[in-house]
């Protein structure tokens, strides 16, 4: 299907015009040479007649989405929609061999993600998490550091992640359906403690809390959770909805330390601070345009049937991770994990640098902090 398309380009049709699509997805498509936009699919009669118009593909209404994924005219599809449609779409878009490219997290819950997985391996369709940092340099180069003796054995994990969210959004959706700050911010921070030290953690404990604010009804304003990891190490994080916007990232090892500035941005520059026997070098990595990179990974290991990376059970990984951090701050009480084995980790091999795409116009969609 896809590999006897005449110019070698895999066609898209992403599903849910939201903040990311429109702002970052849509773009980067200009800046791929192996895939290609074909088809948008919305609910917003304006989105659809906008953005069909500004990018020259087709529109559709989700009542439509059967008939496009059955039409033969695209082979795949980047799924934007709220975390708790992911999985039906997913599923929805494998049962008809179309292969999945869906945004973090994987899905709300693991029982979600597995039925995701049966649905991609049933059809012999690619399952593709996008995770977008696995192809960054900033962090690649970071496991790399991690993972070579420089700075000894790695023994903890620190980051932040925070950002003011505006009244209204969807991140601030009931945490039973996807909301809340580790579905949407602490996800990067468990991805990255995981990919840094190259195993799964054992055990959660963690606390959510709330200041008095009508925008924390039904999700938390910040959660802390630490999680140990074998071989006796600690990883620990703090996702917030209610603080200004800061990321950061450190990992201290035996002999010397890394801090990340801006690990998880994908616009600007994203800084290593590394120091080693008391000496620091600081090194800057542009962030280039990640979905472009993503997107580019996806439609080669679907050109050459390759398996991608940031599988299904890679998502499952850490929506199990969320999960207990969101059981132990109701409970109060740590939260044991069963083994998880993976086989494949990220590494500086699947970086992927392409030039950022400049910021289009948006329709009826709002930066999620409120800035117009």
């Amino acid at each position: 299907m896809a590999a006897t398309n005449g110019k070698r380009k895999i066609r898209y049709a992403v599903v849910g015009l939201g903040w990311i699509a429109q702002e970052t997805v849509l773009p980067a498509f200009a800046e791929t040479e192996n895939s290609q936009l074909v088809a948008l699919f919305s609910e917003d009669q304006l989105k659809r007649e906008e953005l069909g118009k500004q990018y020259g593909v087709k529109a559709y209404c989700y009542d439509d989405y059967d008939n496009c994924l059955k039409s033969g005219e695209i082979d795949a599809v980047y799924i934007a929609l709220p975390n708790h449609l992911h999985c039906d779409y997913t599923v929805w878009a494998a049962n008809a061999k179309v292969h999945v490219l869906c945004e973090k997290p994987m899905a709300v819950t693991e029982q979600e993600c597995e039925q995701m997985i049966r649905a991609a391996k049933d059809n012999r369709v690619k399952l593709m998490i996008a995770y977008r940092l696995h192809f960054d340099q900033a962090n690649m180069q970071a496991v790399e550091l991690a993972n070579s003796g420089k700075i000894g054995e790695p023994r903890i994990f620190n980051s932040v992640f925070s950002q003011q969210v505006a009244e209204g959004n969807v991140r601030l959706e009931a945490i039973s359906n996807g909301g809340g700050t580790v579905y949407d911010m602490g996800v990067y921070c468990i991805n990255a403690a995981r990919y840094l030290f190259r195993d799964e953690p054992n055990e959660v404990f963690a606390f959510s809390v709330s200041k008095d604010d009508k925008r924390f009804d039904e999700a938390d304003e910040m959660t802390s959770a630490i999680l140990r990891f074998p071989k006796q190490r600690l990883a620990n994080f703090t996702s917030s909805f209610g603080a200004a916007s800061a990321s950061s990232l450190e990992l201290l090892s035996t002999k010397g330390n890394l801090q990340m500035d801006s690990p998880y941005n994908y616009v600007g520059e994203l800084k290593h601070k590394i120091t080693i026997n008391n000496e620091t070098q600081e090194k800057s990595y542009a962030a280039g345009n990640q979905f472009a990179a993503e997107i580019t990974y996806f439609s080669d290991c679907i050109l050459n049937n390759k398996e991608p990376e940031p599988s299904g059970e890679e998502g499952l990984a850490d929506v199990r991770i969320i999960r207990a951090i969101y059981q132990s701050a109701q409970t109060g009480q740590p939260v044991q994990l069963g083994e998880f084995k993976r086989q494949h980790r990220p590494s500086a091999q699947q970086i992927i640098q392409r030039p950022e795409a400049e910021s289009p116009d948006l329709i009826h969609v709002a930066d999620p902090t409120g800035k117009s």
